[in-house]
């Protein structure tokens, strides 16, 4: 079985991804009043919100379970509105050796689509691929897109 491995969520959203990339990028602290049952907390751990280099500490909730996660942001494409966030410690790394996500947002057309790339090694081959974590990326989206098409 491999140890490494990608998992790809896209999700279509209503013409609000210009929006979508700048909460992500420049004000992600928001995020946990948007979707509090999945996040309650973001905090800059160190560096400027919405530059490379910044790291950005979590508290959310996943699996039935309370988690942390601390987040650096590894790339900012403004361009294509690409977000690449490594993940350098937390819950997540208890499984994965390497947890590297890839947030993208493609703003052509009336609907635009969020993408969501995630890129992992796993610690051993017995441990699940992150499927589940692929839906609580959904879910984020989809609350995101209710609270700011209301």
């Amino acid at each position: 079985m491999e140890l490494k491995g990608k998992r790809v969520a896209r999700v279509e959203i209503n013409a609000i991804g210009d929006v979508f990339h700048e909460l992500w990028k420049g004000n992600p602290h928001q995020i946990p009043n948007i979707t509090p049952t999945n996040i309650q907390n973001c905090q800059t751990h160190h560096g400027e919100l919405g530059t490379v280099g910044s790291i950005l500490a979590w508290n959310y909730f996943h699996d039935g379970k309370d988690r942390v996660s601390k987040t650096l942001i590894h790339d900012i494409d403004e361009e294509n509105k690409l977000i690449t966030f490594h993940v350098t410690e937390g819950d997540v790394l208890e499984l994965y050796k390497d947890f590297v996500v890839h947030l993208h947002v493609d703003t052509k057309g009336s609907h635009h689509i969020v993408t969501w790339t995630v890129e992992y090694e796993k610690l051993s081959p017995d441990i699940p691929d992150p499927d589940t974590l692929m839906e609580f990326y959904t879910n984020i989206t989809k609350d995101i897109e209710a609270h700011h098409t209301k």
